[in-house]
């Protein structure tokens, strides 16, 4: 599809954009996506770089998923909308895509990758509570799970490993009792995150 992107230089360009892709035919999207270098387009007149979100259909028949991606402005839309999309799970901002991207690729259990980010946050917060914090799963190190912990220092990165017997602890739990928290607090419909829980009261 045929998009047209506005640049701060006030040209507008036209670009090609997909509406769905699928990660077993076109496998070179999975490291651009999680890279962050997927949908990424240069103005053909000043060369800024933009990074437009636009809805996105994603299916990877090998990982048994197929999801919707929706663009972070969309975020209100989802919570307020009657009907969802059958058979698809949901994913809100490209940033998100790469993380779950990044999570099945490694072989991980989404449930289990998101409340292992819940438990993190909720250390984090104790210890600076007056911090908008975040957490992002990048990937594995070694045997270990890392992720990055966003907002306790400005332009700094914490990183923290967590050992392979909480990912197993976790995923047992939730293998368990899918429905106890905190599993049942990270999805709401067909979207699964973190997110769900630090939503404003008014997209409750």
């Amino acid at each position: 599809m045929k998009r047209k992107i506005p640049c701060f230089c006030n040209n507008t360009f036209t670009v090609d954009i997909p509406e769905e892709i699928d990660l077993d035919r076109d496998p070179q999207f999975i490291e651009d996506i999680i890279a962050g270098n997927f949908m990424n387009f240069v103005c053909s007149s000043c060369g800024k770089k933009h990074k437009p979100e636009f809805p996105l259909a994603v299916r990877w028949s090998g990982k048994g998923i197929e999801f919707e991606v929706l663009p972070e402005l969309e975020r209100g839309t989802f919570y307020r909308r009657k009907e969802d999309k059958q058979g698809m799970e949901t994913v809100i901002g490209y940033p998100e895509l790469a993380e779950r991207v990044a999570v099945l690729r490694d072989g991980l259990v989404p449930e289990a990758a998101e409340a292992i980010k819940y438990y993190i946050l909720l250390k984090a917060g104790e210890t600076y509570p007056e911090d908008d914090i975040s957490v992002w799963y990048q990937g594995k190190s070694g045997d270990s799970l890392e992720f990055h912990i966003h907002g306790i220092r400005q332009d700094e990165v914490a990183v923290i490993k967590t050992p392979p017997a909480l990912y197993e602890k976790t995923l047992d739990d939730y293998k368990k009792n899918p429905l106890a928290d905190p599993f049942a607090l990270l999805r709401v419909k067909t979207y699964l995150s973190i997110q769900n829980i630090l939503r404003p009261d008014e997209l409750k």
